[in-house]
């Protein structure tokens, strides 16, 4: 949106207009411009000047355009307010229980996904059907921003103060408007293709906005398409194999074990004996003496039987020294997708008619629909669903001597003290590499109605709107039965599934070489199917007027409205999943709850709320530049109250007071002070009993390693695995409370000739207090207590253990420590636990120049500034950061939730952007600029426990256009552009990169063509 006057831009907030996404928009002089109203979030009082009192950023088409953003996704990356992206597109975890798919979250000032109230055209947007654990390990849903038609916005309108007075829960970091196209006249087709220089990843887009005008009303559509390539895990160094040690070689972490990410569960399998018992072969142990052994090439050593060109040996495999290479490189083995392909179609529609002179009739409707492909990871096992591989398998060393048909078995060893009968192998880790990789597509749709009618009356301005809204996602992946996977094993013939064989001997971590017949892998594989769904029924209605009665300052404006609104989310898990076809053993007659190899048991959630509000403002204004008081040109208030009643979580009752001090004119000084809230979302509260894995350490077994002297420092631990969590919703949760107040100045220097342009400058500080936040102690936590405790010779009841075997009881002998067996699981439920505190600042500078001779110039920058981010530890984390302060614990330990999170992750202390345009005549040269501090990765620490440091980046843009006005060319605009014009490459990390921060790609070239007709 073009702002059309000086005035607009310090009333309409003294708009920090400058995300600083190239300022494109055409500036005019005072002398030139019209008043126009503009209207933006922060108030309910139509026609108000109260925005002036609180910081909101107002970015307009062209400056959205110049982005060249083809996504909502990409939006927001390039505002420094925005904190990280933890819902991404790149974020492909190989189980559908995280959301996947063409998905970007909403996280304005980090203060958390769902803490940003997300808005289309004034009023709430559905959320995303599927949830993601956050760093807290509970689950959190989002507003998709990918569902956002970028090409169809009018403006963006970003209102970074808490507003939960007057929008409701969720709005404690700010609020999100985006302001959709309407009114328009005309036709109008643009064309853009784009491509990540090095890559595969190319992008093409089509958009059509065309309306009507009629005397009495508007009709105006738009509807975007756009096809995106896969990026793919071979494009980039950074992505190219799971084993990262290459990357860091030169660095203070060359050669840290930490940095090898291939799995320990890979296709030379980690196998037992049923019943831990050992077999020898001609009086040698071919096993452990708990019956434990596994598969490798025979070129690594300790093999106790040679099998060709691979063997057995015994025990688990130590998947650190000799065996490290045994790990399994997923991405090394596949090409697998770092971002999927995507097929995005949105459409739009909204009209409004003159049903009176006094009524308006107005609606809105919209749908999004996209479908994505990727390519990811095979099945790996997880420990807590081993699968029995029963005596019968015609691959089984360990077999029967003579098959139930009468066969001879030819793959039992000779000279084992297994029984005649055989012996059944469980499973206890094991990548189904040759079935090969997963692939998964996820179809996402979101509608949207909305009808409604507004008016004037008695000198109130009315509106009133029904909306529904609704929001499905469809998660189809590739998956293993594993009852059908024990009946393949069953077989006694050459079709039967073969786990032993291994992988491949010339390059132990990439793929398999030695792969089960077709007939065995069609046999176990199936087709699994995750179907979430959310709605959002609304009904309100409002009313406002600019002046209600005047006061000497000016006229007090006014807004109330009521609010009904009913949100639905369900999550229908696969039925091998949700406990409707579970898997009995069939040698073992364990029942398990679920029927799907490498994912954990799902119950299906349901939940369902309803939510009455009404809200109620004022705003008033106390001094007035005609009052002609010194240091005193204009004062004015906004006061704001809503209350709001859950039919799950109970009510609560928000103020707000805000406020704008004019010292002259130019000079003006802003605060504000709310309460807010968040409700627990639907999730949260109904989930029963959830089941999740991750990949977490053993830390007792690391310090079992230490002291036996097997590894110099825990950054050489290699005892983690695949660690069950038991997580449980809680219907007694309650909203998260917050309390909001900032202070800021806004500069416009009036005394500076008009040749030197139009200056605006802007420094606002935030603070943000957050209690109750609902988390978890976390299975990564709870190992590190058990650990605690171990030490000091007690346990973690939390932390359920199998009985140790005789080789953990060997690997503890003379530690000093009690032998730990296998984690089965950690319990866990959510609960009101943590507070937090933010601080932090935005500061904007806007420069604008029009000259005759050398054309139009705007810069604008603006910068984030995160002060202080701190969370209290809940008292069970403050003991463990306490212990390991004291030396109690190693320091190579990682402890979280808690502590100071400022420059941690996610989380840097100073983001930046700036931009520079210039116009001259049908030319335009566009420059945008984005810097991101260091940050600190958590997940790699040195052995004195420091972390890895991620480098800071700056990135820089460039674009050209020309506009043709006459011919056959004539209304056609023709633009060319780069991103990341100096090819940077995201700083390195743990995992590559870190997703959170930063686009899996470099220099990314476009073209772009518009017609208007």
């Amino acid at each position: 949106m073009r702002f059309r006057s000086l005035r607009s831009v310090m009333l309409g907030s003294t708009v920090l207009c400058g995300l600083a996404l190239a300022g494109a928009a055409h500036a005019q002089s005072a002398e030139e411009a019209t008043v126009d109203e503009l209207v933006v979030v922060g108030s309910q009082i139509q026609g108000s000047s109260v925005t002036a009192a609180v910081p909101v950023t107002v970015v307009g088409a062209e400056e959205l355009a110049a982005t060249a953003a083809t996504s909502g996704d990409d939006l927001f990356r390039s505002i420094p307010q925005m904190g990280d992206v933890s819902f991404n597109s790149a974020y492909l975890p190989n189980s559908s229980n995280s959301a996947r798919g063409d998905v970007g979250s909403v996280n304005l000032r980090n203060l958390g996904v769902g803490n940003t109230l997300v808005l289309l055209n004034g009023r709430r947007v559905v959320a995303h059907p599927t949830s993601r654990a956050d760093e807290n390990l509970v689950p959190v849903l989002t507003y998709n921003t990918n569902a956002i038609p970028v090409s169809g916005l009018k403006r963006l309108e970003v209102l970074r103060d808490g507003a939960a007075a007057l929008y409701g829960s969720d709005a404690v970091a700010g609020v999100v408007n985006t302001v959709l196209q309407d009114n328009f006249d005309g036709l109008q087709v643009e064309a853009q293709y784009g491509a990540a220089e090095g890559t595969h990843l190319r992008e093409a887009e089509i958009n059509l906005l065309a309306g009507k005008n009629w005397d009495r009303g508007n009709l105006t559509v738009f509807v975007t398409y756009a096809d995106k390539t896969a990026l793919r895990a071979w494009d980039q160094d950074y992505t190219s194999s799971s084993d990262k040690r290459p990357l860091f070689v030169g660095t203070a972490f060359e050669g840290l074990a930490g940095l090898d990410q291939r799995i320990t569960t890979m296709p030379w399998a980690s196998l037992q004996t049923l019943g831990n018992v050992a077999v020898r072969r001609n009086g040698a142990l071919v096993t452990s003496t708990a019956g434990a052994f596994h598969t490798q090439p025979t070129s690594f050593g300790g093999c106790t039987v040679t099998l060709g060109a691979y063997c057995i040996d015994d025990a688990a495999p130590a998947t650190a020294g000799a065996d490290r290479d045994l790990r399994f490189d997923n991405s090394g083995s596949f090409n697998t997708s770092v971002m999927p392909s995507t097929e995005r179609f949105n459409g739009f529609l909204t009209g409004n008619w003159e049903l009176t002179p006094d009524i308006e009739a107005f609606g809105e409707v919209g749908y999004y629909s996209a479908v994505t492909h990727s390519v990811q990871a095979p099945t790996a096992t997880l420990s807590s669903l081993p699968i029995t591989v029963p005596a019968s398998n015609y691959w089984n060393p360990f077999g029967p001597a003579v098959f139930a048909n009468g066969q001879a078995n030819p793959n039992r060893l000779s000279g084992i003290t297994a029984p005649a009968a055989g012996l059944p192998v469980v499973i206890r880790g094991y990548t189904f590499a040759d079935v090969g990789p997963n692939e998964v597509d996820v179809n996402l749709t979101q509608t949207r109605f909305l009808a409604g009618l507004r008016g004037e009356k008695f000198g109130f301005n009315w509106e009133s709107a029904v909306l529904y809204s609704h929001a499905k996602a469809k998660d189809v992946s590739d998956g293993i039965s594993a009852t059908l996977l024990q009946q393949s094993l069953a077989l006694s013939t050459p079709d039967a599934y073969n786990p032993f064989n291994g992988g491949d001997p010339a390059n132990p971590s990439i793929g398999d070489a030695t792969p089960s017949s077709q007939a065995a892998i069609d046999a176990i594989s199936i087709r699994t199917k995750r179907v979430s769904t959310s709605s959002l029924s609304l009904a309100d209605f409002k009313v406002s007027k600019a002046d209600l009665f005047a006061l000497p300052g000016g006229n007090v404006g006014f807004a109330a409205g009521v609010e009904w609104r009913r949100e639905t989310q369900q999550d229908d898990r696969d039925p091998r999943l949700d406990g409707t076809i579970t898997f009995t053993d069939a040698v073992t007659g364990t029942v398990y709850g679920n029927d799907l190899i490498g994912s954990s048991p799902s119950p299906d959630t349901k939940g369902k709320r309803e939510v009455t509000s009404a809200y109620a403002e004022l705003a008033i204004p106390v001094v007035s530049p005609e009052m002609d008081i010194p240091f005193v040109h204009n004062l004015e208030f906004q006061l704001a109250g809503r209350y709001e009643d859950f039919s799950d979580v109970g009510d609560v009752a928000k103020p707000k007071i805000a406020g704008a001090w004019d010292l002259f004119d130019g000079f003006r000084i802003r605060g504000s002070w709310a309460q807010g809230f968040k409700a627990p979302n639907l999730e949260q509260i109904n989930a029963s009993l959830v089941t999740r894995s991750n990949t977490r350490t053993d830390w007792i077994r690391c310090e079992a390693d230490l002291r036996a002297g097997r590894i110099s420092s825990f950054s050489n631990c290699s005892r983690s695995g695949s660690t069950t969590a038991r997580r449980a919703g809680n219907p007694d949760l309650k909203p998260e409370e917050s309390e909001t107040w900032g202070l800021g100045v806004v500069f416009q220097p009036h005394f500076v000739p008009p040749e030197f342009g139009r200056f605006t400058f802007t420094v606002d500080y935030w603070d943000v207090k957050q209690t109750g936040i609902v988390g978890l102690f976390g299975e990564g936590n709870a190992l590190i207590q058990d650990y605690l405790e171990r030490i000091q010779g007690r346990t973690n009841p939390n932390v359920v253990r199998a009985a140790p075997t005789a080789d953990e009881i060997a690997a503890f002998d003379g530690t000093g420590l009690a032998p730990a067996g296998q984690v089965l699981y950690v319990n866990d439920q959510y609960q009101n636990l943590l507070p937090q505190h933010a601080k932090g600042l935005d500061i904007g500078v806007i420069w604008s120049l029009n000259t005759d001779r050398f054309g139009d110039f705007d810069v604008n920058f603006n910068a984030a500034h995160l002060i202080k981010f701190y969370r209290s530890p809940s008292p069970g984390i403050a003991a463990l950061l306490a212990a390991r302060e004291a030396g109690t614990i190693n320091p190579g330990t990682t402890i979280t939730g808690g502590g100071d999170l400022i420059r941690q992750n996610g989380r840097p202390e100073w983001k930046w952007s700036a931009s520079l345009t210039w116009r001259y005549d049908q030319f335009t040269v566009g420059a945008f600029t984005q810097y991101i501090d260091d940050v600190e990765d958590t997940d790699l620490r040195d052995p004195a426990g420091d972390p890895w440091l991620i480098d800071s980046q700056i990135t820089a843009n460039l674009y050209g256009q020309y506009e043709f006005e006459d011919g056959w060319m004539g209304d056609t605009r023709l633009r060319v552009g780069v991103r990341n014009i100096t090819d940077e490459k995201p700083p390195l990390a743990i995992e590559g990169y870190l997703g959170e921060l930063y686009q899996p790609y470099s220099r990314y070239w476009y073209v772009n063509v518009r017609k208007t007709f």
